[in-house]
């Protein structure tokens, strides 16, 4: 594979972003029931009472974190060794919901786990290389693929 120590930066960024989001679904939902059985109004009824309480902002910080690990982990690898394990935030937040919240993960969404990650992995240990750009000319050439032009028209 070879990856260069700024694709393992952005890997692990990546990686820890998805455990930062994939966790902060759990916390906020565990804030939401906090504050509906406080106050008897769910959120989803029109209660703003969870914007009182502390847990639901602690899963709030957690995803903005999440997310600006995702964002940074772009400017050290590319978009094609990130977005995939971007993916791996659901399986986080579905794993912890069977655990913490024993909301029942099935056997096919066990299935879907497994295939998620395993398609995960496959796709980081088969991108391609990432090529340098040296060249005015190099750039023109890619600016002149029949893809790209295509894409103009629409």
């Amino acid at each position: 594979m070879g990856l260069s120590k700024e694709n393992v930066t952005g890997l692990i960024l990546a990686l820890m972003s998805s455990l930062f989001i994939g966790s902060s679904f759990i916390i906020k939902k565990q804030g939401l029931r906090r504050a509906a059985s406080f106050s008897g109004v769910r959120a989803g009824v029109g209660g703003y009472y969870y914007l009182l309480e502390p847990l639901w902002w602690v899963g709030m910080i957690t995803m903005i974190v999440g997310e600006v690990a995702n964002f940074v982990a772009y400017a050290f690898a590319p978009a094609v060794l990130v977005t995939p394990l971007g993916a791996l935030s659901i399986i986080v937040s579905a794993v912890l919901a069977d655990i913490i919240l024993k909301e029942k993960l099935h056997k096919l969404g066990i299935l879907g786990c497994i295939m998620c990650i395993a398609g995960s992995i496959i796709i980081v240990i088969n991108a391609p290389k990432e090529e340098s750009i040296t060249s005015v000319l190099q750039i023109w050439h890619m600016a002149t693929q029949p893809g790209v032009l295509c894409m103009q028209h629409f």
